[in-house]
């Protein structure tokens, strides 16, 4: 009798364990490898590899986009050799954004474009307002897509801007008109240095890549950002 007791007892508790870890996991999809991505989630433990994932998911890519309401348009697909090019190519637009980008007409690949819904969502804005309480109008960026290899060099590795990949962000605008700079602002001790190492160190937790004014004279100027393999083996690089 003792020994049924036992085993009912087990049994109930592992009835109450799985129906907890179930639970647990429908409320937080966002830290399981296994769960579909989707972008009105919060960021969790996988969410960086699920967006890397996207480079080979292009047209699940834009459904994720499509219902977070964002009206990025699919860009032709572009070629300029083996190494350099994109099928997936996404026209970033101001609506359903909560910025614009300058110069306007940006593409990037389809997973650097739902990286950067999460991107404003939960780390652009919420250091805005933190350090200034308002809003960042303009994201001010040097392009994504360029054929070339890293550092400009004519041998080795091609960069992750040769397949839109990457995008390099120079500074960012305030709805009040307050202007930031990555050259001029990231040392500073004021409100506008806080706001930019924030937005680095935020960046890390959706961007395969992100390199900053820290990382070497070559980013003195911008933060780069980047979706590449690396992301989706959970071996990101963030200085």
């Amino acid at each position: 009798m003792r020994t049924a007791l036992w085993w009912l007892l087990f049994l109930i508790l592992v009835a109450a364990g799985y129906l907890y870890g179930r639970e647990y996991v429908r409320r937080h999809p966002q830290d399981f490898p296994w769960t579909e991505l989707r972008l009105g989630d919060p960021v969790g433990l996988f969410t960086v590899r699920k967006l890397a994932a996207l480079g080979d998911q292009p047209a699940q890519c834009r459904a994720l986009l499509a219902q977070a309401g964002v009206g990025d348009l699919p860009a032709p697909p572009k070629s300029s050799g083996a190494d350099c090019g994109y099928a997936d190519g996404m026209r970033l637009g101001d609506e359903g954004r909560t910025v614009a980008f300058v110069p306007a007409g940006l593409v990037t690949s389809c997973p650097v474009a739902a990286t950067l819904v999460l991107f404003e969502r939960d780390v652009l804005q919420p250091a805005a307002r933190r350090h200034f309480g308002r809003r960042a109008a303009i994201i001010d960026h040097s392009g994504s897509y360029s054929c070339r290899r890293l550092y400009g060099r004519l041998e080795g590795e091609f960069s992750e801007h040769a397949t839109a990949d990457a995008l390099d962000i120079i500074g960012f605008r305030l709805t009040d008109g307050t202007q930031v700079s990555v050259v001029r602002d990231w040392r500073s001790s004021g409100p506008e240095g806080r706001f930019l190492r924030e937005v680095r160190d935020g960046s890390c937790r959706l961007f395969a890549t992100v390199l900053s004014p820290d990382y070497n004279a070559a980013h003195a100027d911008h933060l780069h950002l980047d979706q590449a393999e690396r992301g989706r083996i959970g071996g990101g690089l963030c200085r």
